[in-house]
């Protein structure tokens, strides 16, 4: 009979080290560069002082706010815009999925400004709408709206006809099915429109504070660099990297908890 060993199956989480070996070699690299005097800290500032100037944000503020209401106030514009496209993009892009005349009136206006850099019309939602948060949290809206509309465009049309055939063969209604069938079905997709138009949300950031900001996080890093001011660049764009990754794993959370089936069917 042939003996069998017992080996530790390695998950994620037991690979984690990696990543954290990964963090601290760019850290110790960024360390040494930075020290040797090779390049000018104009362009890659010290660890201490990226640390120097969290510490300054933090109590006495850049230009009158603190690194907290920087946050705070870049937080407001992108949670109202992506609660917005969320309420609105959800909906729509589930009814274009089963509705071929709601997707042919909708598809031409999404897929025609979807590429288009966020500058490019901004200027337009300024002139329409004012130099106010209205145009910022418009254009975020806009960058928002179309990754989760398509996401669930694409999850509708990805849903297997027998799944749909067998609901109305057990006699379910459109709005049953929609509930029960269409929707648990379309849910780990949804999930992943929001993260992704999250994430294409917090890069428009910059785009969004450019006119007529005072606070920002993303306004913060625009116009430290107009200063050279590399310290706080830094420090705004690994505090934007720090708290992007934590709004996507509380995405991950609630997707665990609500779409336990994700993988499973």
């Amino acid at each position: 009979m042939k003996k069998t060993t017992n080996k530790k199956r390695f998950n994620f989480e037991n690979y984690q080290f990696l990543s954290v070996f990964t963090v601290l070699i760019i850290f110790a690299l960024w360390q040494i560069v930075s020290n040797n005097g090779a390049v000018s800290e104009v362009f890659i500032p010290k660890p201490s002082q990226v640390w120097s100037s969290f510490i300054t944000t933090c109590t006495d503020g850049y230009k009158n706010y603190t690194l907290f209401e920087h946050l705070l106030a870049s937080f407001e514009r992108l949670g109202i815009a992506f609660l917005l496209s969320s309420v609105t993009a959800i909906p729509l892009g589930l009814i274009s999925g089963t509705s071929k005349v709601f997707r042919a009136i909708l598809e031409p206006i999404i897929e025609f400004y979807r590429p288009l850099p966020p500058l490019a019309y901004y200027t337009l939602l300024v002139l329409w709408i004012g130099i106010g948060n209205e145009s910022k949290i418009t254009l975020l809206f806009l960058a928002c709206f179309a990754p989760i509309y398509i996401s669930c465009v694409s999850a509708v049309v990805a849903i297997p006809t027998d799944y749909v055939n067998g609901a109305k063969t057990l006699g379910a209604n459109k709005i049953q099915i929609f509930i029960h069938v269409i929707l648990p079905a379309c849910l780990p997709q949804i999930f992943v429109g929001c993260r992704t138009a999250f994430g294409v949300g917090f890069s428009t950031l910059v785009a969004s504070e450019m006119v007529a900001a005072r606070s920002g996080i993303g306004w913060m890093v625009l116009d430290a660099s107009n200063y050279l001011r590399s310290d706080i660049v830094f420090l705004g764009v690994i505090i934007m990297g720090i708290t992007g990754i934590g709004v996507d794993l509380i995405f991950r959370f609630i997707e665990k908890k609500l779409v336990p089936w994700k993988g499973k069917v």
